[in-house]
Parts: C-alpha cells; structure tokens; sequence
C-alpha cells in the first residue's frame, strides 16, 4: 500500500507568455464566439469537401495505376493520403485520418513509396471512400477499427 501523504503539488508554469515578451493578450470571448459560430457555418460545406479530397485520392491511385508507379505518381497519392490525414477528424471522421495516417506511413519516405504494394495502397484509398460513403463517423465502429488494425498491421509489416 503507498503512503500518499508524501505527495507533493507543484503549479503549472505558463512558458508560453515570457517567450511572446508579454504579448499574450486576453482572448476577447466574443471574437471566440464569433469564430466557433463561422465554423459552425463551415460545417454544412464539411461533406462535400470532403468527397472532393477523395476524389482526388481516387485520381491519384487511378495515376498510379495507369502511368505506373514513377516518383510523380507515388508522390502525389502520398500527398493526397497526407491530406486526408489532417483533414478526417477535422471533418468529422477520425477512421479517415487513422486510415490516411497508415496510408502516408507506406509511402512517406521515397524508397518506400516507389516499392508500396498497390493491393495494399487500393485497400487503403477504399477504405477511406468506404468510410466516408457508408458516414461512419466514430472511431468505435466495429467494423472500420478492425479494418484500420488490419491495414496497419499490413504497413507495418511492409516494415
């Protein structure tokens, strides 16, 4: 049994102010509010941005697929996966950047993107259209976590 009596509170110090030299104003809460509320008004045009990067993805793999798989080809499918990382959450569905975040580990590094298995690169750019057509949104879907286990499993034993 531990003898928490010998704990000990420290205060968080802030770093960040005396780095900006003081400059760190107040947040005006209103300019918060308005911000949220432009988001929110963001937020209807989500889906369809969404279905645009996509489909770009598609194009980038049908690149790879057609002219083959040539520094160009890898590295604009790369950029495409990087993309729909950052974007997955943001929009509203986590599975899409995990899947994304599996996909750019494949094909980051140059030497690595030019030998990706493309069965492994097509299971990948489908997942992420059928995440996105079938609208899960939840990282606990049965389902879409087991496919993105299984996908990362795959990448990472491409090693």
């Amino acid at each position: 049994m531990s003898d928490e009596s010998n704990g000990q509170a420290t205060q968080a110090v802030n770093s960040l102010r005396p780095k900006l030299g003081g400059k760190l104003g107040v947040l005006d809460p209103a300019a918060i509010a308005k911000a949220e509320a432009a988001l929110k008004n963001l937020a209807g045009n989500f889906g369809q941005w969404l279905n645009d990067e996509v489909a770009r993805l598609e194009a980038a793999r049908r690149a790879l697929h057609d002219q083959g798989v040539n520094p160009t080809t890898a590295e604009a499918l790369y950029f495409r996966a990087h993309d729909l990382k950052g974007l997955g959450a943001t929009y509203g569905f986590p599975l899409v950047t995990r899947i994304g975040a599996s996909l750019c580990l494949l094909t980051g590094e140059n030497e690595k993107r030019l030998k990706a298995p493309l069965t492994l690169v097509d299971a990948h750019v489908d997942a992420i259209r059928s995440i996105v057509a079938q609208d899960i949104r939840t990282e606990d879907n049965p389902i879409g976590r087991a496919l993105a286990e299984s996908l990362e499993a795959q990448v990472a034993a491409c090693g």
